[in-house]
């Protein structure tokens, strides 16, 4: 299912399998874990760039333990 996606992981991630990559779909992103790399989410370029973007701004830092 996801041999057919150009994975790309980011600059910052070490050479190891710990790392989140994405790859560009038709309307949309695939995301995965390169640990775990058959599971998958999907998400639009908006949903995706919103998720960041609370990230960034915090709001859910107190989802971590």
């Amino acid at each position: 299912m996801t041999a057919e996606f150009t994975w790309q992981k980011s600059s910052f991630s070490s050479t190891g399998d710990n790392c989140v990559e994405i790859a560009g779909l038709p309307g949309g992103v695939a995301i995965r874990e390169s640990d775990v790399p058959g599971t998958v989410i999907r998400a639009s370029r908006v949903r995706l760039a919103a998720l960041l973007e609370g990230s960034k701004a915090g709001r859910f830092d107190r989802l971590t333990d």
